[in-house]
C-alpha cells in the first residue's frame, strides 16, 4: 500500500527536505559522541542514531515518570538503549530490541557501561520478531517519515509507507497485558494526521503527556491504552 500523506503537497516536500537534511548530517558523523541522561552515560557511534539531549527529550521524561517498578517493560526500537537504561532505573525486568545490528551492540555496551546487565536484555528484532510474552509498558520511538530509508541508519527516521508503524499498531495489543500502556513520541515533522489515525483505527486512546516546539515542529509524547 502506497501511504497518501495527509497533507498538501508542499508540506510534504517540507518533510522530505527536512529528511534529506537528517542523513545529509549523518553522513558527515564520522565520531561517537557521549551524552549524559540522569547520571547515566550513553556511548553512540556514527552508524547508531543518535537520542535527542535529555533537555528536549521528551520520551526519555516521561519513561521517567511512566515506569513502575512492577512493569515488565519493552523498549522498541531500543537505538543507542537509552530509553530502556532509564526504565531500569525502576523497573528489574526490560527488554530492548532493535533491527540494526550495530543498535544492538551498542545498547548492549551501554547496558553494561551503566552496570544494568541483571535487569536489562537486549535482542535483534524487527519489531516483535524475536519478541515473547507480555509487557505492562511498550516503549517506543518509531521512525517520523513516511520515505524509503537509504541505510540501516536511516530505518531509526525513514520508515517506507509507513509500514513499520502500521504493523506495530496491528500487533502491539498481542504484547500487552490487560491495563498495559504504550509510551510513543511522535511530532509534526512526520505525518501525524496519519499517526493519530492509526491510533484510532486500532482501537488506542491517547492521552499527551508532554509538547514542545523546536526547530519549525511540534513534539509530542503521548500515552495509549485499550
Amino acid at each position: 500500500m502506497t501511504h497518501k500523506p495527509m497533507m498538501s503537497e508542499d508540506e510534504a516536500r517540507k518533510r522530505l527536505d527536512w529528511q534529506n537534511g537528517v542523513f545529509d548530517m549523518h553522513l558527515k558523523c564520522k565520531e561517537s559522541v557521549s551524552m549524559n541522561f540522569l547520571g547515566k552515560t550513553i556511548e553512540i557511534p556514527p552508524n547508531v542514531f543518535s537520542p535527542v539531549p535529555w533537555e528536549h527529550n521528551l520520551l526519555a521524561k516521561a519513561v521517567v515518570r511512566e515506569v513502575r517498578e512492577t512493569d515488565r517493560v519493552l523498549d522498541m526500537g531500543t537505538g543507542s538503549g537509552v530509553q530502556a537504561i532509564l526504565a531500569a532505573s525502576k523497573s528489574s525486568n526490560v527488554t530492548a530490541v532493535d533491527v540494526n545490528p550495530f543498535a544492538v551492540e551498542c545498547a548492549t555496551a551501554n547496558v553494561n557501561l551503566n552496570k544494568l546487565s541483571s535487569r536489562i536484555t537486549v535482542k535483534e528484532s524487527d519489531l516483535f520478531e524475536n519478541v515473547k510474552g507480555k509487557f505492562d509498558l511498550i516503549i517506543f520511538d518509531p521512525p517520523f517519515r513516511w520515505f524509503e530509508p537509504r541505510d540501516i541508519w536511516e530505518r531509526s527516521s525513514a520508515d517506507n509507507e509507513y509500514r513499520t508503524l502500521g504493523l506495530f499498531f496491528e500487533k502491539a495489543e498481542k504484547y500487552l497485558n490487560d491495563k498495559g500502556r504504550i509510551l510513543m513520541a511522535f511530532g509534526t515533522s512526520g505525518d501525524i494526521v496519519y499517526f493519530k489515525h492509526l491510533i484510532r483505527k486500532y482501537g488506542f486512546r491517547r492521552r499527551q503527556i508532554l509538547k514542545e516546539s523546536r526547530v519549525g515542529w511540534t513534539y509530542f509524547t503521548y500515552r495509549l491504552t485499550r
